[in-house]
């Protein structure tokens, strides 16, 4: 089952990667916007950015250690 749902979210990323080469921004108002799938790898690796950001902010700073309300 999880390499049947790799395999699907893989293909899916190619072919995301393939539709935006395939229909580029027609009307491009930033130099960034002119280059092939940047919003695709943007979005990406912010996303990615995020997620390790926040766990680290959870281990580091949120979390508490198992007995921090025992103070016997």
């Amino acid at each position: 089952m999880k390499t049947n749902l790799q395999r699907l979210l893989l293909a899916a990323i190619v072919a995301v990667f393939f539709l935006g080469l395939a229909f580029p921004n027609p009307h491009p108002h930033f130099w960034w916007q002119k280059l092939p799938v940047f919003d695709m790898f943007f979005g990406f690796f912010g996303a990615i950015l995020i997620i390790v950001f926040a766990k680290w902010l959870g281990h580091n700073w949120l979390l508490k250690d198992q007995s921090f309300y025992d103070h016997d």
